[in-house]
């Protein structure tokens, strides 16, 4: 099939790059030509996503013939709005650079804040497709898990299951333990089923890491994805996506689901173009379900003011308590560090644990204190690593922690979320460090007794000066200690 010219006389045509790619506005919106041949591979790479020419893996002619009968779709990557500039893939408007570009010949302003995705500037084109819907799988789906939800896990699991396509959003505010992701499988599973197009998505890559093999078992039939950094998925579609939220960037009114794990976890909650890239990928009429065991105040005022509808989950699925953290002081440990040694209840507390064969997370506040904790520990013959979020060792370190071929890993605040090893302990060595909030100090501690062969644990707090999120956050676990488990 021949393509057509889409204004005759235009000369539009990637022959002329340069001059067409700065004058992506102008561009005329061609409409569909219902007997062109068009790539059934381009549709499946390219539908529900939102990509630079480079992210395909297609010729630039064929991706002009089905620009010029109306299967694909270009958008300016800054577009103009009243004077100002904004990334159409992120939509940042500030953090924005300039350089001379060897491809238009002009200076380019590009977006600085999601280069990491690959740049986005003035003359570089974002794809879209624009032909018919790609069919829907219609596969069965089946769910292999065999497990048992508690009641208050069944009753939220039926929540989520009756809330796809009919609430916008809800949230499920469950302690750390409750069992958050076999509450899932249900909704997933019926979504699934329906050909619906489901994203779990979290700002975290570890939680993704986690949940991976537990979605591939419990499903092991299905189309599924994970998206992060360095995901050999990158280039693959799926019905059902496990992704980071940085991820989402490249998707477009995708996803009928969206449930986002660990909602309040940095930088989500700080950075707009995560929450626009959310807003981006899923369908208008999507179902947005938060997940957290820590909500944002702003959450929480909305679920208890009725606005956001939701359930909460007080009680661990095994139904013992939360750990509750028991506070420590150790003195100026920052000035015995840097003469490379430990305070002695520190060390007393990480032996014992060694003599009883129970691993430990050792949380520290920032990276050289990390590096310089697991030094002494090696040095003193306990089998530790350090690991933090640029660490390019990250995934093999905590991967040796969760086979047990490490006792201590020493962490910055990047495990306190999603990474479970059962039996294991936590100690917080700074836990008056500012960096560990009431949200993040519960976290932590919710690391402790997941396990229904192994439900409890100790979780300690040393300090330095006591301070008011560590106490916070005691008080926060004794309360959900307190409930008895009701709907509110």
């Amino acid at each position: 099939m021949e393509p057509r010219t889409p204004n005759a006389g235009s000369g539009v045509s990637f022959s002329s790059a340069p001059s067409f790619l700065c004058r992506l506005a102008d561009l005329p919106k061609v409409s569909l030509n219902p007997a062109f041949d068009y790539s059934a591979e381009l549709q499946k790479s390219l539908f529900g996503k939102r990509l630079l020419p480079q992210e395909l893996s297609f010729s630039i002619e064929s991706i002009h013939s089905h620009y010029a009968n109306g299967y694909v779709s270009f958008e300016p990557g800054l577009r103009d709005a009243d004077g100002r500039l904004i990334c159409s893939r992120c939509g940042n408007s500030d953090r924005l650079g300039s350089f001379l570009c060897a491809r238009c010949g002009r200076t380019c302003t590009y977006c600085r804040n999601c280069i990491m995705m690959g740049r986005v500037s003035t003359c570089t084109p974002l794809l879209t497709w624009s032909g018919p819907a790609s069919m829907r799988s219609q596969l069965d789906n089946p769910l292999a898990w065999d497990g048992r939800l508690t009641p208050l896990q069944s009753h939220a699991s039926e929540q989520i299951s009756s809330s796809v396509g009919r609430l916008p959003e809800m949230l499920i505010w469950a302690v750390c333990g409750a069992g958050k992701t076999e509450l899932l499988f249900e909704a997933v599973f019926r979504s699934l089923n329906r050909g619906l197009h489901v994203c779990l998505a979290s700002p975290r890559t570890d939680v993704i890491l986690e949940l991976e093999p537990r979605f591939r078992k419990a499903f092991p039939f299905s189309e599924i994805i994970a998206l992060y950094g360095g995901s050999s998925d990158n280039d693959k579609n799926g019905q059902l996506v496990l992704s980071t939220t940085h991820q989402l960037l490249r998707f477009h009114q995708t996803f009928d689901l969206v449930i986002i794990d660990e909602v309040d976890a940095f930088p989500f909650h700080h950075d707009a173009s995560l929450q626009h890239a959310v807003a981006q990928a899923k369908q208008p009429d999507a179902t947005v379900v938060y997940l957290t065991a820590t909500p944002t105040n702003d959450l929480k005022k909305r679920f208890k003011s009725g606005e956001l509808p939701g359930v909460r989950i007080p009680r661990r699925y095994h139904g013992h308590p939360l750990p509750v953290p028991v506070f420590v002081g150790c003195g100026h440990w920052k000035k015995q560090l840097q003469k490379g040694k430990l305070p002695a209840t520190v060390i007393r507390w990480l032996e014992t644990r060694g003599q009883r064969n129970i691993q430990a997370f050792l949380f520290v506040s920032e990276v050289e204190v990390m590096k310089r904790v697991a030094q002494c520990l090696v040095q003193r013959g306990i089998s530790a690593d350090g690991v933090h979020s640029e660490d390019p060792e990250r995934r093999d370190k905590v991967q040796k922690f969760r086979d047990g071929a490490l006792s201590v890993i020493v962490t910055t605040t990047i495990l306190e979320r999603g990474v479970t090893v059962a039996g294991a302990e936590v100690a917080v060595l700074g836990a008056d460090e500012d960096v560990f909030t009431e949200q993040a100090l519960v976290q932590i501690a919710g690391r402790v007794g997941r396990s229904s062969r192994s439900p409890g644990g100790e979780v300690v707090f040393f300090y330095e000066k006591k301070s008011r999120e560590m106490v916070r956050a005691r008080r926060h676990i004794n309360g959900m200690n307190a409930e008895k488990g009701e709907r509110l």
